[in-house]
């Protein structure tokens, strides 16, 4: 029996370093970051806007950096949203904190997290105005959204600004002009229109803040965090140096194929790379250039709200945004 777990441990990690290679996604928790990028994707095909995500906001007061989930960004307002991803039986404390019991694991306490969201929409709302855009008064607003179905309440009365999973998902899709449940006592509570040239002030300003780098990996999975470096043979590396975030935004990685096959024989992978250019927020197709590589060449990355640098294989990763 113990020679057959040991067979059996073995095979898994040979099965593990021949698909995944090591310290790639599965030593990775993905789902915050998916709720994160499902939120903001919803959000956008529900009330239109411009939504941006995983911003890293300076913070003048502290000398740091404030981390913000999502921005939505419509003619009537700014909605800060911070995506609690949490699951179990949550109960509100007499300090506004948070208890999280999942049931299998000990019950976690989280910092209230209205007054964190409050604290990063007046963060962001600063920053703006210290880019040279005087912001109206009551223009910034901010929700916390529960989009995990596994959410469960112990304090029914939550405070308004708390969307949980219950009334997430009771959100209907509606004209880009009309808002509903609570985007309209946010978005309609007697604030007028602001004019176009702020408008577009807004967006160019929160287009070019800083924001943690992106990799969208298979399966639809994200991870927000920092690029640091390519990692593989020493050719691979002399072709990769071009890949600055000074220089370069975002990268497609694409298996070669040939009569659209892959070409498996030489295990090679292309990866596109579009130079960074702040007078727009993408690329087309005409400017984006390319580079070859072996398949085994990996990507050194740390996660967000991790101490520990993480390899994954260029191979498992669709796509790389970097941020300025």
């Amino acid at each position: 029996m113990f020679v057959e777990i040991i067979c059996g441990f073995i095979f898994y990690r040979l099965f593990r370093r021949f698909f995944y290679g090591p310290g790639d996604v599965l030593d990775i928790e993905t789902s915050d970051f998916n709720a994160i990028f499902s939120v903001a994707n919803r959000l956008e095909k529900l009330y239109g806007g411009n939504v941006y995500a995983g911003l890293r906001i300076p913070d003048a007061d502290t000398g740091s950096r404030q981390n913000i989930d999502i921005v939505l960004v419509t003619k009537g307002e700014v909605a800060v949203i911070s995506v609690k991803n949490l699951e179990g039986f949550v109960s509100v404390n007499e300090d506004s904190s948070w208890t999280c019991d999942g049931g299998s694991t000990r019950a976690v306490c989280h910092p209230d997290p209205v007054s964190e969201a409050k604290e990063q929409a007046s963060v962001l709302e600063s920053y703006v105005e210290q880019r040279g855009v005087p912001v109206p008064e009551g223009y910034f607003s901010c929700k916390v959204v529960i989009p995990n179905p596994k959410f469960r309440t112990v304090y029914k009365n939550f405070p308004s600004e708390v969307i949980t999973y219950d009334q997430w998902v009771q959100l209907k899709p509606e004209p880009k002009s009309m808002f509903s449940g609570w985007i309209k006592s946010a978005f309609r509570s007697g604030k007028k229109e602001i004019q176009e040239s702020f408008h577009q002030q807004l967006n160019f300003i929160l287009s070019t803040a800083p924001t943690w780098d992106r990799m969208e990996l298979k399966d639809n999975k994200y991870v927000l965090g920092e690029f640091l470096d390519f990692k593989g043979k020493q050719e691979d590396i002399i072709a990769l140096r071009i890949i600055k975030r000074s220089k370069v935004s975002r990268l497609i990685i694409q298996k070669i194929t040939m009569f659209g096959f892959v070409d498996a024989a030489h295990s090679k992978l292309q990866v596109l790379y579009s130079s960074r250019d702040y007078r727009s927020r993408g690329a087309s197709a005409s400017e984006w250039k390319e580079v070859t590589v072996r398949s085994s060449t990996e990507v050194i990355f740390q996660p967000q709200n991790s101490t520990k640098v993480h390899k994954f294989k260029l191979s498992s990763i669709t796509s790389l945004f970097l941020s300025a």
